[in-house]
């Protein structure tokens, strides 16, 4: 027997020891094309590998990192089911427990024999953490809106709404399932938290697609500007202006916000925008916008956090995940807590009315969003190719499970530019759930 059948034996004999013992609800199936059956139920969801290479390298570098190396390059991937469907039927055992029903010898040979299989160390290798991508200069903050908005309007339109709202959606009065009309509703709750009235200046930092500041002005009244980083952003929003009717009350800005001239506006909102800022220049964003708003002027902050940690220090030390996410999807991103928000918010003088959280709400969003795009994969694979579509496939479903377990969260805050005397709100919230 030569060395490629003995691993592939291995393999198929740890592998249906480990499938029993941690009594996994979906199976696997190795590269000679050979299924181990789950230890309970039918399910027909494989995790397939596709090499003994692969295998080779998530044993000798077991990390999130490889996993998503190979998954991406299709060399370790699943079958028959969605990566909820992988997530409801993880295993019911104890690794642990499972390991030592196994043998700890039996392990190890298994290990020995299939570590030693040829593969490819690029697979294997730490990208860091790339702190360079953090600086907050328009110059650094413009390359990494890049990497993420310029993929292509066409494949953002494949699971966007047709407003192209790429930020968290509002569900109500229950989690249906039109995504058009729940942001819909997300950006008038918006207008109505911002209490817009016509004729009043509003900015939008990170307008995205346009479709807020188009709202806005359609249906509150106010002359809006909006301001991205994004080149591809930018031509679709101008073009939507435009196509409305609204040149005269909308304005597209190819701008950082850090370079914006003193121009008070009432109003200003950040809507998804804030997670691309960076602890470090949270400071200066948020004097920025106090110098930016008038007095008494409200600021709505609508951004994804983490949940607080003991410490500053522990809070900042980044799990496997979240260091995937700013690695491959967000680089130069970084979450806050929400007490970190409202406490800056404070110290860069502004008052804070209303903190809402939304978590759930995102955790529907961005389900819907997976469900649109693996309902048009084909296009999106021939759109950007096979590669960037396993990783946003990956990205959109491993959120919505992050934000149903609540690993993230996801807060509105609105906050005033302090000033002495009335409040620039009603004494309730009534107004906003009419």
């Amino acid at each position: 027997m030569d060395q490629p059948e003995k691993r592939l034996r291995a393999a198929r004999e740890i592998f249906t020891r480990a499938v029993r013992e941690l009594d996994l609800g979906f199976g696997l199936r190795l590269w000679d094309g050979g299924e181990i059956p789950p230890a309970r139920g039918d399910s027909p969801l494989r995790v397939t590998i596709a090499d003994e290479g692969a295998l080779a390298s998530l044993l000798r570098r077991p990390s999130l990192d490889t996993f998503i190396r190979l998954h991406v390059a299709g060399r370790v991937d699943w079958t028959g089911g969605t990566i909820f469907d992988l997530a409801a039927l993880r295993p019911a055992g104890k690794p642990g427990r499972a390991a030592r029903r196994i043998g700890l010898l039996r392990l190890l040979r298994a290990w020995w024999s299939l570590a030693r299989a040829p593969r490819e160390a690029t697979m294997e290798a730490g990208r860091g953490d790339a702190a360079g991508t953090r600086r907050g200069d328009a110059a650094t903050n413009a390359r990494n809106i890049a990497h993420h908005y310029d993929v292509s309007n066409a494949f953002y339109r494949l699971f966007l709404d047709p407003e192209m709202v790429y930020t968290c959606a509002y569900f109500s009065p229950d989690f249906h399932d039109d995504l058009a009309r729940a942001q819909r509703d997300k950006l008038d709750m918006i207008c109505r938290k911002l209490r817009l009235r016509p004729g009043q200046r509003h900015l939008d930092i990170g307008c995205g697609w346009g479709a807020l500041v188009c709202h806005a002005a359609e249906h509150h009244g106010v002359r809006a500007v909006g301001i991205t980083l994004s080149q591809e952003q930018a031509a679709i929003a101008r073009e939507r202006v435009a196509a409305r009717g609204l040149s005269d009350r909308v304005e597209i800005r190819l701008v950082d916000y850090n370079e914006m001239k003193d121009e008070p506006f009432d109003t200003i909102s950040s809507v998804g925008m804030f997670e691309h800022v960076g602890i470090d220049n949270h400071r200066a964003y948020f004097a920025a916008v106090h110098r930016l708003l008038k007095p008494g002027g409200l600021y709505l902050h609508h951004a994804i956090s983490r949940p607080a940690k003991g410490t500053d220090r522990q809070f900042r030390r980044m799990r496997a995940e979240y260091r995937a996410l700013v690695r491959y999807i967000f680089p130069g991103g970084e979450l806050d807590h929400v007490g970190m928000s409202i406490a800056n918010l404070e110290r860069a003088k502004f008052e804070i009315h209303d903190v809402e959280g939304w978590r759930m709400h995102y955790a529907r969003t961005t389900r819907l969003w997976h469900d649109n795009l693996l309902a048009r994969r084909a296009e999106a694979e021939a759109e950007v190719g096979p590669e960037k579509t396993r990783m946003w496939l990956l990205y959109l479903g491993g959120c919505s499970l992050a934000f149903e377990r609540g690993a993230v969260g996801i807060f509105q805050t609105l906050a005033s530019r302090r000033n002495k005397g009335a409040l620039p709100t009603p004494a309730t919230r009534a107004d906003l759930y009419r």
